[in-house]
């Protein structure tokens, strides 16, 4: 279902009257944002927000290996149109969503153009060739500047050395954030994207990238007025190493970025911008995309998922030894079952050896006997996958599997972003597509548009999600990062954060601990997290045992969608406290989550529109969860259509809710 408005295209030569020979100015619909392009010599632009500038003067390019700059030639054609379509979008946050732009092409020489597109919450541009030779780029050129020293949000890359950008390029995208001025950022330290400029004005600018496919990754450095752009050059040759010797690590580069067969579009160059709120619910990643190459997506199922790495196979009261093999597992199966959740991964460990060939499994795994056990209790089976093994023998894994009744895998280790890798994503997407397999992608960069074009890929990490508490330090603050990543990481898609803990620690309680791992922050902000988090396919990361023995929240978790109707921020700001509330069908569910700063919030629930005699089922931070951080209170009661809903939240604290007749 769509309804679409376009304009007639408005092509106006460069010597036409009615524009500029090298000056455009694009604005969007409602005239809120407005990008000013300037054509000449090369091709620069800066953009402004309801008057305020937002970027400074910032120039684009791209070199091509016979030493053509593209960008430094003349505009043969400029290309205008309005666009104001309803899009479908199963498989996201809501069912529907606006795309609403101006846009402007500027036609160049030697068959390129350079589109730039602008909406009411950001500005976007992308390179596009049209000619058939194959040819090389040497580099792209990224630039945002910024008027004044903004202040900055950026997750820095963990590993290497300051200045050797070839050393940070093997990193699994799992940082915090830092925040910081920009004259004060590390020099030579490479941060990947999203991230976040606030030039104090009460506006920020979210950068991202989207349609990320068989091309690198864009990742931020320092520059003298803003952020350039760094990408990992092309992988020459890549060996088996790293974790368990299942990933490829690059041993040789080339002195390009990328190798081009022919005509193509390029990644999409987004600046999302606004309050925080409107940062938060940014459609653009999505809606810049490339549509869905799969046109029936009525056997993607999303979910839920029993997971058994993160609580360690810990399980009591039963009369065998836990761990991975077959009992374990048809112990999670039947806890899953009990409570409609869709899924079990079985995760590493059911392959022999380390996973380095997944057609040999662990002799105290019957895989075939566990696949049957599950059909007969409606759950489905995903397995677990090294990146190394999975992407020598995909097709082959794809269709033993698939066809003994495997649903998904699991695929990690991943952890770099240059063209062979965002390739291989892609082709792993068709390849589990072709026998109706979903993906969940681990130890990977952000989806960047790939959770549209493959919607069988449901689910991706490149988050510093709860399994970072099994070891990390205490000094780790993951309630500040909690409240940060909806207005940052999830501007780029959906994440695999895997949430669920039933052990809940105050600040001083808390530790890591592999073997019984815990959470920072109280029961109610796990809770919270299924709602404030987008996840199609969602992780109760907690074991069997512990679950059952809470059994309130247990129901609660195991009863929220995956897949919305209807998404919204009802309040938040970055870094410090969001509450977000989302429609399944009839049903509203909220979720609040706040840093270790205690806060009483008021949330105007008129924007729910709720029917008379809806009922709320609200779980709340208990009087004492500063001190025990297990502690909460759930009640039930009516609830008005304008209500104005008051809440205190603990340190670390949260709330969740359920509204429905």
């Amino acid at each position: 279902m769509f309804q679409r408005i376009v304009t007639a295209a408005l092509c106006i030569g460069v010597m036409g009257a009615a524009v500029s020979a090298k000056d455009y100015a694009l604005g969007s619909p409602s005239g809120q944002l407005v990008a000013n392009i300037s054509a000449g010599d090369g091709i620069s632009y800066y953009v402004s927000f309801d008057g305020k500038n937002v970027i400074a003067p910032s120039a684009l390019s791209m070199t091509l290996s016979d030493g053509h700059v593209v960008g430094d030639g003349k505009v043969r054609k400029a290309v205008r149109k309005s666009v104001d379509e309803t899009v479908s979008s199963p498989l996201y946050r809501r069912s529907e969503v606006r795309d609403n732009y101006n846009a402007l092409t500027l036609k160049l020489e030697k068959g390129w153009e350079v589109q730039f597109r602008a909406y009411d919450d950001g500005f976007a541009y992308r390179f596009v060739s049209t000619s058939s030779r194959p040819f090389e780029v040497v580099n792209e050129e990224v630039e945002y500047a910024f008027p004044g020293d903004a202040t900055m949000t950026v997750p820095y890359v963990a590993v290497g050395n300051d200045g050797d950008f070839n050393s940070q390029f093997f990193n699994s995208f799992e940082n915090t954030y830092t925040t910081a001025s920009l004259s004060r950022l590390k020099d030579g330290r490479l941060s990947f994207l999203p991230l976040v400029a606030d030039g104090g004005n009460g506006v920020k600018v979210c950068l991202t990238e989207t349609d990320l496919n068989d091309y690198p990754g864009l990742y931020l450095t320092k520059s003298a007025n803003g952020m350039k752009g760094v990408f990992a050059p092309y992988p020459l040759k890549v060996e088996k190493g790293g974790y368990n010797n299942i990933q490829g690590v690059v041993k040789e580069r080339a002195s390009y970025i990328a190798k081009v067969d022919g005509a193509r579009s390029f990644p999409w160059r987004v600046a999302v911008v606004g309050s925080d709120k409107e940062i938060a619910m940014s459609d653009l990643s999505w809606l810049l995309a490339e549509p869905s190459k799969i046109s029936d997506v009525s056997w993607i199922k999303p979910g839920k998922v029993a997971w058994d790495w993160w609580n360690h196979w810990n399980i009591t009261g039963v009369d065998f030894e836990a761990g991975i093999n077959t009992e374990t597992y048809k112990h999670y199966i039947g806890f899953a079952a009990e409570n409609g959740i869709e899924y079990v991964i079985i995760d590493d460990g059911w392959a022999a050896g380390k996973g380095e060939d997944l057609m040999k499994i662990n002799p105290d795994i019957d895989l075939k006997e566990l696949v049957a056990y599950a059909n007969g209790k409606n759950v489905d089976i995903i397995l677990w996958a090294g990146y190394d093994a999975f992407n020598r023998d995909m097709e082959n894994v794809c269709r033993h599997y698939a066809d003994m009744g495997i649903k998904g895998f699991k695929v990690d280790f991943l952890d770099r972003d240059d063209q062979l890798m965002t390739r291989f994503s892609h082709r792993a997407a068709a390849e589990a597509a072709k026998h109706r397999l979903v993906l969940d992608m681990h130890g990977t960069y952000k989806p960047a548009g790939q959770n549209r074009t493959w919607p069988n890929v449901l689910n991706f990490e490149g988050v510093h999600g709860l399994e970072q508490m099994k070891w990390d330090p205490i000094e780790i603050d993951q309630m500040a990062y909690d409240v940060t990543i909806p207005f940052i990481r999830q501007v780029a898609g959906p994440m695999d954060y895997t949430q669920g803990a039933m052990r809940n620690a105050t600040r001083g309680s808390f530790h890591p601990c592999n073997e019984e791992p815990m959470s920072q922050g109280t029961r109610c902000h796990q809770l919270a997290l299924y709602t404030v988090l987008e996840a199609p396919l969602n992780m109760l990361c907690d074991s069997p045992s512990n679950y059952r023995r809470e059994k309130e929240s247990t129901d609660f978790i195991a009863g929220i969608p995956t897949v919305w109707d209807e998404s919204m921020v009802l309040a938040g700001e970055m870094g410090k406290y969001i509450v977000t509330a989302r429609r399944s069908g009839d049903v509203w569910y909220l979720g609040g989550v706040t840093d270790w700063t205690p806060r009483d919030v008021e949330v105007d629930l008129t924007p729910l529109k709720l029917a008379a005699g809806a009922v709320m089922t609200l779980f709340t931070d208990g009087v004492n969860a500063h001190r025990n951080a297990t502690d909460y209170k759930r009640t039930s009661r009516g609830v008005q259509p304008g209500e104005t809903l008051r809440v205190h939240m603990a340190p670390g604290g949260g709330f969740a809710a359920r509204i429905a007749r």
